[in-house]
């Protein structure tokens, strides 16, 4: 993205940031985390606007009535808009693991992109620093960083196809299957086996979507077989890959 955009003047370095290397720029769409809870998950988005700028005027602007705890420009910057301990407005309907009100549950990300081109390496860099720091001060494990379009499936997309999630999982900072050849042990029916592992398939509906194993399946090639998303039938590696997520230890939320 270049130098930072953004005039200083209503942003304060640091003075209420929950990491250091975020710029504070309060949003005022947030409100109380809802029976108690605290983050347990971090869902990651990415912004399909203009530019980061566009992105932070619009999660600030109290007529939108959303908001994301961090954005993430394409030259790195980082700016933080709601404190961790809050509830910001970025998840919207859906469920992850038989659980709803993820914006209670959750800490949001958003990342300057329009979804059709890689993300920036001094973006993926502040986002691997700013994920090992939420992840250690709530004690979020690796399963519990998703995207959007895992929580709800066909009514988002986000961070999409080109987001790298195997880099992360290099990390420890997100879940990845087993790099092991052949075939699934078992052929089973692969909504059970995602269904298992978090996607909202079974007694979920989200308006507009009609199919919630058919997006569910979207949403699962786009983030571990990206190569494959336009092949539209079930494949012998996708039940092998979503079997061994749903076997791996998971914590429960």
């Amino acid at each position: 993205m270049g130098s930072n955009p953004f005039p200083t003047r209503g942003a304060k370095l640091n003075s209420a940031a929950d990491t250091p290397a975020a710029i504070w720029h309060p949003s005022p769409n947030f409100g109380i985390r809802r029976d108690g809870l605290t983050p347990s998950l971090i869902v990651i988005h990415y912004t399909a606007m203009d530019s980061a700028a566009a992105a932070l005027q619009r999660l600030c602007d109290p007529s939108v009535e959303v908001s994301a705890h961090y954005l993430i420009g394409g030259d790195g910057a980082c700016w933080q808009m709601v404190a961790e301990d809050q509830r910001a407005w970025h998840a919207g309907a859906g469920q992850w693991r038989g659980q709803d009100d993820i914006n209670s549950r959750s800490i949001g990300i958003e990342l300057d992109n329009r979804g059709g081109h890689p993300f920036a390496e001094p973006q993926m860099a502040a986002l691997e620093s700013l994920l090992a720091g939420i992840m250690r001060r709530w004690s979020i494990p690796a399963d519990g960083v998703i995207g959007h379009s895992d929580m709800a499936p066909g009514r988002k997309i986000d961070p999409g196809h080109k987001f790298d999630w195997k880099r992360l999982a290099r990390l420890g900072l997100c879940v990845w299957p087993a790099e092991t050849a052949g075939q699934a042990t078992e052929l089973g029916w692969w909504h059970d086996y995602a269904d298992s592992f978090g996607y909202p398939i079974f007694g979920f509906e989200l308006d507009g979507v009609d199919d919630m194993e058919a997006a569910s399946f979207q949403a699962f090639r786009d983030r571990f077989r990206p190569q494959a998303r336009k092949i539209k039938h079930i494949e012998n590696e996708d039940l092998r890959i979503i079997e061994n997520l749903a076997n791996q230890e998971f914590s429960k939320f």
